[in-house]
């Protein structure tokens, strides 16, 4: 066997992503239903739920080359109270890879078509990395659907991230297949505090899923994006969650992003990295259910 495929082999094995459950570091389980969803754009998503079925709904959008593992963490953690919904955004996971579409409006649109599929009229919104852009953007443009957001290692854009010209330069020099080598350094780049070996594995897998064409076409719709102006102006109770020493997002942003946002409330995690709810999913749930208790529905649905 090729070492990279004996390596996808263990790590399929090691991360159980076909085992219907999400799993944290803690050993804590939560059962987890998978499903798809066909939207009026023609685009195929991929879901998974878990949590109470009657509960709030939350939304959960991943970060680049991620999927809904990506929340796995997190979900046997918040899955007793909440509806819990994480998407595989288009391109990602096993939704469908569209030939085009991956401008920011076409993720924002996605979003949306899904929450009008399944009938969920508002849900909070929790987005981690380019989630968090497509989470503001949601809420820019329509504030009526978006009960919170939560925005974890966000910024303004992603032109403002470090070395933008050698990642961007990285990215279009890739080709398929995607080399395993890439992938793992940069979600290992990404990471700060260490995170369960097994888990870190299973997310390099879902990150294989892409072609070189979709990481390409993705990149190209983050960086042609324009900020969320005006967003402050929708009056959504917003979270910013970010670890001190993120490697995307520099800090001089982050501050453009709460200044942009002057209302919101933000956490700052020492020894922390770009991926909160991976490094920290203990003291992240904590913090996001003190947000929703201080921030009821009927107080979001008042604005």
């Amino acid at each position: 066997m090729k070492p990279a495929a004996r390596f996808l082999s263990l790590a399929l094995a090691a991360g159980g992503l076909s085992a219907g459950a999400a799993l944290n570091g803690s050993g804590r389980t939560v059962p987890v239903r998978f499903a798809h969803v066909d939207l009026q754009s023609g685009v195929r998503l991929r879901y998974a739920e878990a949590g109470n079925s009657a509960g709030e709904p939350i939304i959960m959008l991943h970060g680049y080359s991620d999927s809904w593992y990506s929340f796995s963490p997190i979900m046997p953690l918040l899955g007793s109270r909440y509806r819990l919904l994480a998407l595989d955004q288009r391109g990602h996971g096993a939704s469908d890879q569209p030939a085009t579409g991956y401008a920011m409006r076409d993720l924002v649109q996605d979003v949306l078509a899904f929450m009008d599929e399944l009938e969920i009229p508002r849900a909070t919104i929790i987005g981690h990395s380019m989630g968090s852009l497509v989470a503001q953007q949601v809420g820019l443009a329509a504030p009526e659907r978006v009960t919170r957001l939560v925005l974890i290692g966000s910024g303004t854009a992603l032109g403002a991230m470090n070395d933008r010209a050698g990642f961007e330069a990285a990215v279009q020099s890739l080709e398929d297949p995607v080399p395993l080598e890439f992938i793992r350094g940069f979600q290992e780049s990404t990471i700060h505090h260490p995170v369960a070996p097994a888990f870190l594995d299973s997310v390099v897998v879902e990150s294989t899923r892409l072609t070189a064409r979709v990481w390409k076409a993705l990149l190209e719709g983050m960086f042609a994006a324009d900020k969320a102006e005006g967003l402050a102006s929708a009056g959504i109770p917003t979270l910013l969650v970010w670890g001190e020493e993120d490697s995307v997002f520099p800090k001089s942003n982050r501050d453009a992003l709460s200044s942009m946002l002057p209302h919101a409330e933000r956490l700052d995690y020492e020894d922390t990295g770009h991926a909160t709810h991976w490094e920290r999913p203990d003291q992240f749930v904590e913090d996001v259910e003190e947000f929703i208790r201080r921030t009821p529905v009927a107080a979001a649905a008042s604005r």
